[in-house]
């Protein structure tokens, strides 16, 4: 009762924009999770090899990662309002063509559109929710997003696995279940442009000018801060992609080829593993106050690794489900804290770019490291493929990690010596 009568009292504090943001952010993601689950299964009925599901992750992946920094530009410039408009309601249309395209052309096609327009949300939902936020509320409502958009997903996941499989009870072909949810799915995802109708676009906020002998001077500092800054999360967040690449977009198929479940049940475990990570993100912010934000993300990602390594090696389907749910509740926990890091040192006016950028980084990693996936379960067959896969990821999140503690942490104040002619003689 407290936990809701807390969540309760946060929302009511939001102002309009956040709260119509979040009705249509939780339609975009039902439908989200249905596809993410039930779309390289869909793929997987109509034929098609493994490697067809790493092209058509790459195809999209890339797609995604080419306008990412071309919607960061806009978005710094334009009205944010439209642009989540036009995502919400063209990834819409791009699901229910993907629910019934067949062929290879088809897909390829349809996988592009995806791309390209799922990066609105993706995009612009950090700086939308930082511009209508004051500075206290951020880590926290980057929080609240983050478990809603996990939430939202729990609820296609779960729910599209289940009605495919009683649609398949009650006679229903699989490739036709399939695309019944599916189609379900990319309603839903349209349908998130209605709240976004009533929101209000708000004022850019101009640059503050401080003032100074010479304005433009001043500025370039700030400016160069800014990119340096960029630069560096960039960076990390590339082999974050890289990793998560390798074995993210497959995890249904891991569990469908290794163990041989249902779609119930992978439904099921990938919804409990965004049920945990959403427990976990709620518990974020309590640990960045008390190790401070940059040793948060390091210890929810370096805490990850022995699960994700027990995943890629274990034959028990047990240990395979807990040590999974673990894995993606820690190492997911991080990206509110993320977030609330690069908005508050990047300036208002870039915070679109920097989005962009980091997160055309990680789709970059997923673009290239789909091929790569597909190559090494051709190669070493359905186990020792994976266990590679997972060794792989494993190695360069330690490398995202430790760049990322070296590159931002928080450097504690350096005590003031005490003058020797005024300091208080202390007796020993």
């Amino acid at each position: 009762m407290r936990l809701i009568q807390h969540v309760t009292t946060t929302w009511t504090e939001w102002n309009r924009n956040i709260r119509l943001f979040f009705i249509a952010n939780i339609l975009f993601q039902i439908g989200t999770g249905m596809f993410s689950v039930l779309y390289n299964l869909y793929i997987q009925a109509l034929g098609y090899q493994d490697d067809m599901n790493g092209t058509i992750v790459s195809v999209q992946s890339l797609a995604t990662a080419l306008i990412f920094i071309p919607i960061g530009l806009i978005s710094d410039r334009a009205s944010r309002k439209v642009l989540l408009i036009i995502g919400a309601l063209f990834t819409g249309l791009s699901f229910m063509g993907r629910a019934f395209a067949s062929g290879e052309s088809a897909l390829m096609i349809f996988a592009v559109f995806a791309g390209l327009f799922m990066a609105f949300f993706q995009i612009i939902a950090v700086p939308y929710l930082a511009e209508n936020a004051g500075k206290a509320q951020r880590l926290k409502l980057f929080s609240y997003h983050s478990s809603m958009v996990l939430a939202a997903q729990v609820i296609g996941s779960i729910g599209g696995g289940l009605l495919a499989d009683v649609l398949q009870s009650a006679g229903v072909s699989k490739i036709y279940s399939l695309q019944i949810v599916l189609l379900i799915g990319g309603v839903a995802s349209c349908l998130a442009f209605l709240p976004l109708l009533l929101v209000k676009d708000v004022a850019k906020q101009p640059a503050a000018v401080n003032p100074a002998p010479n304005p433009a001077s001043a500025a370039l500092p700030a400016t160069r801060g800014d990119w340096q800054a960029i630069s560096k999360f960039t960076a990390a967040q590339l082999l974050v992609g890289f990793g998560s690449g390798l074995v993210v977009p497959y995890l249904n198929l891991y569990f469908t080829n290794r163990f041989a479940v249902s779609l119930t049940a992978v439904g099921i475990l990938i919804s409990l593993g965004q049920v945990m990570t959403i427990v976990s993100m709620m518990i974020g912010p309590y640990l960045a106050q008390r190790v401070g934000q940059v040793r948060a993300v390091v210890y929810f990602q370096m805490l990850s690794l022995p699960f994700l390594l027990l995943t890629g090696f274990t034959n028990i389907f047990i240990i395979a489900c807990i040590s999974f749910l673990f894995r993606q509740a820690l190492m997911n926990a991080a990206n509110p804290i993320q977030s609330s890091i690069m908005v508050d040192r990047i300036s208002d006016r870039r915070r679109g770019i920097a989005n962009s950028m980091t997160q055309t980084a990680f789709m970059l990693g997923w673009a290239t490291m789909g091929p790569v996936q597909s190559h090494l379960l051709s190669t070493y067959g359905k186990y020792w493929g994976y266990v590679v896969t997972f060794c792989m990821t494993g190695v360069l999140y330690i490398c995202a990690s430790a760049l990322y503690y070296f590159m931002f942490r928080e450097r504690k104040p350096v005590a003031a010596r005490p003058d020797p002619v005024t300091a208080p003689d202390v007796a020993p």
